[in-house]
């Protein structure tokens, strides 16, 4: 079973409650394939000679997929641009800043190619189980490409206050997207960690070199050099380890709810997760109905079972719920709201065919639309029954 042998085999469309009423925002649609979100808006920030802080978008969209979704610009110029990859729409005028509270859903056209006959057929008893069950909301890999080869995530060492190890963590760790320059980057300042003044000299032109050479002028305030690493991606590091814990959190509570023989394994973000094949009426009930908070200090549980929860799972991880705060700098925090614990996609229909690819195989093409926050890739494993081959780096 094969995932993304075309961009067209991935669609994404975001559906947004953002309407052009007039404002000193401009409103556009970005089109885009084979190109990750942050990268296509690089690319517009090059080609407009805009500030960073100028463009806003609501969500993060497949690298290797078509992709439509919904871009702000304050200011911008009220006209589109087209280039290799991407297409920017001008809309119109809008009051605001788009965020992602304004997704309402995503839309999905996903196409599995390669399929036998006999998963072909496994797919459309998952659907059926699909259907009936839900499945878990964990957040997916695409949330974690931040995790280096370490598998330790940066904003635990923050939260401690070893503001050290987390800025090492993040400009020195190796990571599996790194290009050739990256690495080699990274390795020079493995090399010379403390010697700021050498690293300084090897290092080239970069955001990294600005926050060593502060370091060159202040060796050991590893809190302000923290500080100064984008903001945008210091709260990327926040999320994937919130997002992480309640990973956790979830997987706990699907092992209290079902029984070893209806749970299979699934890595995400590098750990082992409980997937349900099968649930009975009352064990399906339960988890439906199980709402998980986001775990931040500002989270307050009244003693009793959930709390119990998420003691266990905290300790289990090194660190307390109080604690999952950043004391410094205090422009990124952890989120704060509730994630249902099961999903359902809705309009979900599918249709089998001939793959024009792969000879005498199997096609199964799916459409669905699923609430902000919830993962394809997550039905999309489970309908491949857990295997499957093609890049699921981002949704």
């Amino acid at each position: 079973m094969k995932l993304k042998r075309l961009p067209e085999d991935f669609q994404v469309e975001e559906q947004v409650e953002l309407a052009p009423r007039g404002g000193p925002f401009a409103l556009y649609r970005l089109t885009k394939q084979s190109l990750g979100t942050p990268e296509a808006i690089d690319a517009i920030l090059r080609r407009w000679n805009l500030a960073r802080g100028q463009v806003a978008y609501a969500g993060l969209k497949d690298r290797h997929a078509l992709t439509t979704q919904l871009v702000t610009i304050k200011g911008g110029p009220r006209r589109g641009l087209e280039q290799t990859n991407l297409k920017l729409q001008y809309i119109g005028q809008t009051g605001r800043t788009i965020t992602a509270r304004d997704i309402a859903a995503n839309r999905f056209v996903i196409v599995l190619r390669d399929l036998s006959g006999e998963e072909a057929a496994a797919a459309k008893n998952a659907l059926t189980a699909i259907a009936a069950h839900g499945l878990p909301n964990y957040f997916d890999d695409q949330r974690f490409g931040s995790l280096g080869e370490s598998g330790e995530f940066l904003a635990r060492p923050w939260c401690l206050g070893d503001y050290e190890r987390a800025l090492w963590l993040a400009l020195a760790e190796p990571n599996v997207h790194d290009d050739g320059g990256e690495r080699e980057q990274k390795r020079i300042l493995r090399e010379h960690w403390g010697d700021w003044a050498k690293a300084k000299e090897l290092l080239a032109r970069s955001h990294r070199r600005s926050i060593v050479t502060y370091l060159a002028d202040k060796p050991g305030d590893f809190r302000r050099a923290l500080a100064l690493v984008r903001q945008d991606l210091r709260s990327i590091w926040l999320a994937a380890f919130q997002s992480h814990l309640w990973n956790q959190l979830l997987a706990a509570a699907i092992g209290e709810a079902a029984r070893p023989e209806q749970l299979t394994s699934l890595t995400i973000g590098r750990r082992d997760l409980p997937f349900f094949a099968g649930l009975d009426a009352e064990e399906s009930e339960r988890l439906s109905d199980l709402v998980l908070p986001l775990p931040s200090a500002r989270l307050h549980l009244d003693e009793g079972p959930l709390r119990a929860l998420y003691d266990q799972v905290l300790v289990r991880e090194g660190i307390e719920l109080r604690q999952v705060r950043v004391k410094y700098p205090r422009d990124a925090f952890f989120s704060k709201g509730d994630r249902p614990a099961v999903f359902r996609p809705g309009d979900l229909v599918h249709e089998t065919g001939s793959d024009e690819l792969y000879p005498d195989r199997h096609k199964l093409t799916l459409r669905f639309m699923l609430r902000r926050g919830s993962y394809a890739t997550i039905l999309v494993k489970r309908v491949s029954g857990l295997r499957i081959d093609g890049d699921e780096s981002e949704a």
